[in-house]
């Protein structure tokens, strides 16, 4: 894969396609929204989906953690779907968790749905987590922000036009001073970057970094237009 680059607060970031943000003079790697054991609570709910979603997501980490050999995890909330997630984790996948992580130091940023920290795995929780000029958050705020910011929350997605027509797809969304990583769930859906709630953390517009097999794929995200006043 061919990672993108991304200057943020003076930091030089990479934007992987598998959906994952790279930090190479940290040694870091940051994932956002794994939603770990959400088809078992749809099953739960009487809704049945096949109860893989936590086995693919944990393969996809596995290839990106070979991939980066990083020295640190940050996952950026909602690593698990509820709050009883991590205890509902089958134990051949809690092994496989388990096993990925060792050795690396894990910083579990807590989520709206992870409030609570995981029980039985190895890391740290905490409600953000801050490295040098960069503030690690789960959901992005709007107004002023630290010189850099990384969240997740949005699930953003974005489509791009083909000769085929229109394809969408999850995608990074960045300016200057923040970027929203996509969700790197098996089971995670997508919200439109055009929609109010991502699009008004970027009044001066931005990109969309579309996933690709093999790359990303960048196109301008508009600036809002503001609303004219009058003068009475």
């Amino acid at each position: 894969m061919i990672p993108a680059p991304l200057h943020l607060a003076g930091e030089r970031l990479l934007l992987d396609a598998a959906g994952l943000l790279a930090w190479p003079a940290m040694r870091t790697l940051v994932v956002a929204d794994l939603h770990l054991e959400k088809g078992s609570a749809f099953a739960a709910g009487g809704r049945f989906l096949p109860p893989y979603d936590t086995r693919e997501t944990l393969a996809r980490l596995a290839l990106a953690l070979r991939r980066w050999r990083p020295a640190r995890l940050v996952a950026l909330g909602d690593s698990f779907h509820d709050r009883g997630a991590a205890a509902r984790l089958p134990a051949a996948e809690a092994a496989t968790l388990t096993r990925l992580l060792d050795g690396i130091e894990t910083i579990w940023v807590l989520g709206n749905h992870d409030p609570l920290p995981p029980t039985g795995l190895p890391g740290t929780a905490l409600e953000e987590w801050c490295a040098g000029p960069i503030l690690f958050r789960h959901q992005a705020r709007p107004g002023r922000i630290p010189p850099g910011e990384v969240s997740g929350h949005f699930h953003p997605k974005a489509a791009m036009p083909t000769r085929a027509g229109p394809i969408t797809r999850p995608c990074f969304v960045a300016d200057g001073q923040r970027v929203i990583l996509p969700a790197f769930g098996a089971y995670t859906g997508g919200l439109a970057v055009e929609e109010p709630a991502i699009a008004g953390l970027f009044p001066r517009g931005g990109r969309a970094f579309l996933l690709g097999q093999e790359r990303l794929f960048s196109r301008p995200l508009t600036a809002r237009r503001m609303r004219p006043t009058s003068i009475r």
